[in-house]
Order: structure tokens, then C-alpha cells, then sequence
């Protein structure tokens, strides 16, 4: 692949909690505005992945140990249940040829420093924050009765809470730059690079991760928006989530974008864009530019 791409990822949150704190409440900046991490994307991205057979390194999995008990495999654990037993005599040629065919690596990169090797890849693909543009989220607490006691002598079950937001929508940046491995296409034999593939997975995931991920505290969480703006191998982009704007309605939401001009100025280096969002709730803003095309976020459809 020798395109780069550009575009936005966006997640809704009702009466869910997309990415905790370690206090159990949505993450907030210093001026407390709400926002997701990178990691809890890629996380969904790669639990996904994962879940569908592709190779996943760096995903917390377990083990029983020799005291019978289950713990978190080890990143040296890890690399040896997805590839082989790794030592001090293995290759680096070999290490980082296995590294490059787990799938969250081509996409995200690698810091691995295992055996002697201390590789640090720079992925081909990065996420930035994403923030939640609603302004009127609110974080909602509730109190949970438990159904056991945690004393001998409690004459009570115990109470706990589960936190969520009432409504919160994130828009998360990403950039896509194949030319990022070009280095090691010289170092590795049969090695191509960032593929079209991987880049396919990507954007697949990128639809729908969120929406299949139905833990407790994340129903509620889903796909609602995603652009790609892909363009030939000069062209670069600053953060497209700066451009979001997003306004409550009382039939459907409103996504707006107001990198009109700057897109149908750089037209001439930008192949396609597609605009994927649900239009069911949804209605679009500043789409109104030269190579866009709609598509239904749930089917794919053309719109």
C-alpha cells in the first residue's frame, strides 16, 4: 500500500462508560472535559481481531501457573504462545519477521525487549485522543446492591456502584502512513511493507469495533461515524477531530465538519473520501465536498 489516509473514528456513549478512570469514572483532562484513550480503541480493535482468529501480541490472555494458580501471561509468554520459544540465540532477522505478522503490530507498532532484542517499531498507524464533543454529558452513579455478604459476622449483603455517562460522544483521530516501514523492507526478506490487507482489517474494525464490544460497562458503547480521507503519498493532514462539531437534536444528532475548504483545496492530491455514520440518529454537516460518498455505518450501503 502507498496511499496515506486521514480521518476520524467516532464512538457514542449512552449510559455506558466508554473509558474509566482508575476511580471507575469516565477519563477527564485537567478542565474536566471527558475523553477516551487511544488504548481503549485499540483495545476494542484488537479484542475483535482476536476474536475473529487473527494473531494479537499485545492482549492480556492467561495461564495457570505452577502453584495452580491463573495469572497474566508475561510478554515473553506471550510472544512464545503466538510464535516459538524465544532465547538469547534467536535472531532479530527472525524476532521482528514474527512481530510484523501479528496484525497489532503491522497496524500500531511494537516496543519489544525480550531475548536480547530491544526492538521499538513505529507503527504505520496512529490514534490520537478522542474527545467527547457533547457538552452537556453528565457522569451518572449508581448504587448497586450486592447479592453476598464480604464479613462472617455482616448481617447485610454489601453495596456497590457502577458508574456511567449519560450521553457522550468521542471523535478520535487517526493517520494511516505506509511509508513508516519502508526501512525494514530492506532488512527483511519477502517483507511488503504496510498492505492493503492490513489496512482493510483496519478500517473494518474501525466500523464496528466498539459496537461488539458488550461488556457491562460498555453496552451502550457503538460505532456511530467514521471518515477516511486517503490521498497520494505527498499528501499530510493536521488533525481532522478539530474540525468536529456535534449539536443534540431532538429527532437525530447533527456531525458537522468544518475542513470543507481545506479538503476541496487539496483535492488534487486526495483520492477518495467516505463518510460512514448512522443515519438513522445522524444527520451530516460539512460533507458537502469533491469525492466524498455516504455510507450506512451498519450496512455499507451507498447512501
Amino acid at each position: 500500500m502507498k496511499n496515506k489516509v486521514y480521518g476520524v473514528i467516532g464512538i457514542k456513549s449512552v449510559m455506558s462508560n466508554w473509558n474509566a478512570d482508575f476511580t471507575g469514572r469516565p477519563k477527564t483532562i485537567s478542565d474536566n472535559t471527558i475523553f477516551g484513550s487511544d488504548k481503549a480503541l485499540k483495545y476494542s480493535m484488537k479484542r475483535h481481531s482476536n476474536d475473529k482468529g487473527e494473531k494479537i501480541l499485545y492482549l492480556k490472555s492467561f495461564k495457570t501457573s505452577d502453584k495452580d494458580k491463573i495469572q497474566p501471561r508475561s510478554l515473553k509468554e506471550r510472544y512464545e504462545q503466538l510464535f516459538h520459544n524465544i532465547n538469547e540465540k534467536t535472531p532479530s532477522k527472525e524476532v521482528l519477521h514474527n512481530l510484523f505478522s501479528a496484525l497489532d503490530v503491522m497496524w500500531f507498532g511494537a516496543t519489544f525487549a525480550e531475548g536480547k532484542n530491544n526492538i521499538s517499531i513505529t507503527g504505520a498507524i496512529q490514534i490520537g485522543q478522542g474527545f467527547n464533543y457533547y457538552e452537556d454529558s453528565n457522569v451518572e452513579v449508581q448504587d448497586i446492591l450486592s447479592p453476598f455478604r464480604n464479613k462472617e459476622d455482616a448481617d447485610a449483603s454489601t453495596l456497590g456502584k457502577k458508574i456511567v455517562s449519560d450521553e457522550a460522544h468521542y471523535f478520535y483521530p487517526f493517520s494511516v502512513n505506509p511509508m513508516a516501514y519502508n526501512n525494514y523492507e530492506d532488512i527483511l526478506e519477502n517483507f511488503d511493507g504496510f498492505t492493503q490487507e492490513a489496512y482493510d482489517k483496519f478500517k473494518e474494525v474501525s466500523l464496528c469495533s466498539a459496537t461488539l464490544l458488550a461488556t457491562n460497562s460498555k453496552v451502550g458503547c457503538e460505532n456511530e461515524f467514521a471518515v477516511f480521507v486517503e490521498g497520494n503519498e505527498t499528501l499530510y493532514l493536521p488533525n481532522l477531530a478539530t474540525f468536529m462539531a456535534f449539536e443534540k437534536g431532538e429527532d437525530k444528532d447533527t456531525i458537522i465538519f468544518k475542513g470543507e475548504d481545506l479538503l476541496n483545496q487539496l483535492s488534487n492530491q486526495i483520492t477518495s473520501i467516505e463518510v460512514y455514520y448512522n443515519p438513522y440518529s445522524t444527520k451530516l454537516d460539512g460533507f458537502d465536498m469533491n469525492k466524498v460518498t455516504l455510507y450506512n455505518i451498519f450496512t455499507r450501503e451507498v447512501i
